[in-house]
């Protein structure tokens, strides 16, 4: 009788035992669940249909005014360039234009066209650029430039980090056609005693096409000199009324979204 209450006991044990083991195994096996988040949920945005900005868009030109920017060289007076049948053109004696606003980090569309039967070549063809940020001591500049058959120095043509970086493809269409920037801003950071901490970052598409890819600037962008970084903190955007004798370009549906 001893010996079965033995057996019995070393069943019992071993079942145990062997419960508790399966047990822990199971506890410490991963599962879909442990890597499963549910807060915080994203905010829910209507994208657009492509003529219409999201519906969280600050939007910079709709077609109907320029109440969103004001002259760059004198931001007392109004900006100076043309708005009719929903676009607005340079107006190359007004000058640049910028944003009352500034910004930080922000997600920025913007589309430009050249008019169809432009003349000139190299930089003196639809010359402008877009400044992603601009303050007393320079600024970042992607270009705008017809480069549909028209050659000029690679890392000053269209989609250009101007003076830094070629774009990986040239996507543009021709003259006359519409041409889609979209691009993604990640401003410089600077210590409280104005030294770099980071530098600013850029990603450019057009017409959908990548053309930078998260490329880190080495300064602002200079046309005669090498880039440098001054400290600052959100900053206007601006447009260029480049001086080229080239016919004016046009510029339509330009909305951001702040990051």
């Amino acid at each position: 009788m001893s010996s079965v209450r033995s057996l019995l006991y070393v069943a019992v044990w071993v079942a145990t035992h062997l419960f508790l083991a399966t047990s822990s195994l199971a506890q410490s096996r991963p599962r879909p669940e442990d890597t499963e988040v549910y807060t915080p949920v994203p905010k829910i945005v209507e994208p657009g249909n492509g003529c219409t900005p999201p519906s969280d868009a600050v939007v910079l030109f709709d077609g109907k005014s320029l109440a969103q920017w004001v002259n760059a060289g004198d931001s007392s007076k109004p900006a100076g360039w043309v708005v009719q049948h929903g676009l607005m053109t340079v107006n190359k004696k007004a000058g640049d234009i910028r944003t009352k606003d500034r910004f930080l980090d922000y997600q920025l569309h913007l589309e430009w066209r050249v008019p169809e039967h432009i003349t000139g070549k190299g930089q003196s063809r639809g010359n402008s650029g877009v400044f992603l940020a601009i303050f007393p001591q320079g600024g970042y500049e992607v270009q705008i430039l017809d480069s549909y058959n028209n050659t000029t120095y690679t890392n000053g043509q269209a989609g250009s980090v101007y003076k830094q970086y070629v774009p990986l493809v040239n996507p543009l269409r021709p003259p006359g056609e519409w041409q889609v920037y979209d691009i993604i801003w990640n401003a410089p950071r600077f210590t409280p005693d104005g030294k770099l901490q980071q530098p600013a970052t850029v990603t450019v598409l057009i017409n959908g096409v990548l053309v930078q890819n998260a490329v880190s600037l080495k300064g602002t962008t200079e046309y005669i000199g090498t880039p440098t970084y001054k400290p600052h903190g959100a900053a206007p955007i601006q447009l260029q009324a480049h001086g080229d004798p080239s016919e004016p370009i046009s510029f339509r549906n330009i909305w951001l979204r702040p990051l």
